[in-house]
């Protein structure tokens, strides 16, 4: 009996620490903190559990095409690519594509730990791959717009290959190129032409790839993805990196970034296929702000309809050219310049004299793709309409010591030696190479500047 009572005690107290631990408190689980191991059997389990992630990687194969314009990308190893976790992963699943299940718009199984499995089927990296069946059922106005845009498509690039091959233009012409040429446009040229991801979601590969913020669906930021892409022609000026040069009075004075000029609707598009940016009519123009400047000072009343804005307020920029695509690169490696030539698209922009930049592509760029010589390749300049993002008030150009004429600094001048003073400033059919000769013939100054500069 004694036994008995014991025994009765014991399991009532043992019933009631049961029944106190189950009337405890449940504490929500902190979104950012790591998964055990017990619920690593699901895509979210997973891929926010990074020691899983280091676990089961598989390492980046070598690389076989070389670095883009902007260099080599950051190195970013591929269990960091795919990790969620921080406060972009709050964001994310506070919002609504962080309450759609995760196979809605990657495809493949979920609930399973087997990473062959979970990745099989119809699973896809990166959806806005296929932006139209992933992203055109809820963002359909956007993507009617995008789908032909040239962040998208590139077809500017696309243009001066086909129409340098003797193809019709685009986008006829594009199909038209051999399968071969394809490929190499696809690993050389497009690496930097952006999907919906990489704007909004992932960085661009050329700054390593993978999730940016977690996951979380973002406006583009502009140095983890614009300049990502627009490193060597655009950051690099914008923000002063090159010697001898400011960054421009638009980050230095009102700390602007891309966006506060290129509207998303610009970079979205509008639908339309464009075979060169500066056809686009959202793109931004000077006088949306500086409106009224035509005549607020005698270089402008002289020159505003003449000379592109540029031509005064840039600073010296990149140049490059003589690209082997696939191959070893620009031949003609990047320098600092500066050179006013004549406008080559004066369809587009009205001015006669405009900065020009090097362009890349040589006759030989394609003959590692089997293509020797591009037939048509003087069918375009080696030299185009530029408008470097380094602007100032006061340049060279624009600042002359007291006394002298407004004139000093731009224009040509014969010394008393002979010598011609601020001749470098301008194309001459002297700064080609032999294979530059024909194709950049249109945009050379020499025999089309004033007379009265006896410039021979």
């Amino acid at each position: 009996m004694k036994l008995k009572k014991i025994l009765s005690s014991y399991l009532l107290v043992l019933f009631i620490i049961v029944i106190g631990a189950g009337c405890t408190e449940k504490k929500e689980k902190d979104p950012t903190t790591p998964t055990d191991d017990a619920s690593i059997a699901s895509c979210e389990g997973c891929h926010t559990n990074y020691e899983t992630l280091k676990r089961v990687h598989t390492p980046d194969p070598p690389s076989t095409t070389p670095p883009g314009c902007g260099g080599d990308a950051p190195v970013i190893f591929p269990y960091d690519r795919v990790f969620i976790g921080g406060e972009g992963y709050t964001e994310f699943k506070n919002s609504v594509h962080g309450r759609m299940p995760c196979t809605a718009c990657h495809g493949g199984v979920d609930n399973t730990s087997d990473k062959k499995v979970a990745h099989s089927g119809s699973f896809i990296p990166n959806p806005s791959d296929y932006a139209e069946q992933k992203c055109a059922s809820c963002h359909t106005d956007i993507y009617l717009r995008t789908k032909n845009s040239l962040h998208e498509q590139g077809w500017g690039q696309k243009s001066m290959v086909v129409i340098r091959s003797g193809l019709p233009n685009i986008p006829e012409g594009f199909d038209r190129l051999s399968a071969q040429m394809k490929q190499g446009y696809n690993d050389n040229c497009a690496r930097c032409h952006a999907t919906c991801g990489d704007c909004h979601v992932n960085r661009p590969k050329a700054a390593g790839g993978g999730l940016l913020r977690g996951h979380a669906f973002s406006k583009p930021d502009m140095k983890d993805n614009c300049i990502a892409c627009h490193s060597s022609r655009v950051g690099h000026a914008y923000l002063g990196q090159g010697a001898g040069t400011q960054p421009d009075v638009h980050l230095t004075q009102n700390r602007f970034t891309c966006t506060n000029c290129h509207t998303k609707n610009e970079i979205h598009g509008d639908g339309q296929i464009y075979d060169q940016r500066y056809k686009m009519p959202l793109l931004p123009k000077c006088t949306d702000c500086h409106q009224g400047v035509q005549t607020n000072n005698i270089y402008h009343s002289a020159h505003f309809n003449s000379f592109s804005c540029n031509t005064c307020h840039s600073q010296d920029y990149n140049n490059c050219g003589s690209c082997h695509i696939g191959g070893d690169g620009a031949r003609i490696a990047s320098y600092q310049d500066f050179k006013i030539g004549i406008n080559p698209i004066p369809e587009t922009k009205p001015y006669k004299f405009a900065v020009l930049r090097r362009a890349v592509q040589a006759p030989d760029s394609w003959k590692n793709y089997g293509v020797p010589l591009l037939s048509n390749f003087s069918a375009r300049p080696t030299y185009k309409y530029a408008t470097p993002h380094n602007i100032i008030r006061w340049t060279d150009r624009t600042r002359v010591s007291q006394g002298q004429s407004c004139y000093e600094a731009c224009h040509i001048i014969r010394n008393p030696d002979g010598t011609y003073k601020n001749r470098d400033l301008y194309l001459f059919r002297s700064d080609l190479l032999s294979w530059e000769l024909e194709a950049s013939a249109p945009v050379v100054v020499d025999g089309k500047l004033p007379n009265s500069w006896n410039v021979p």
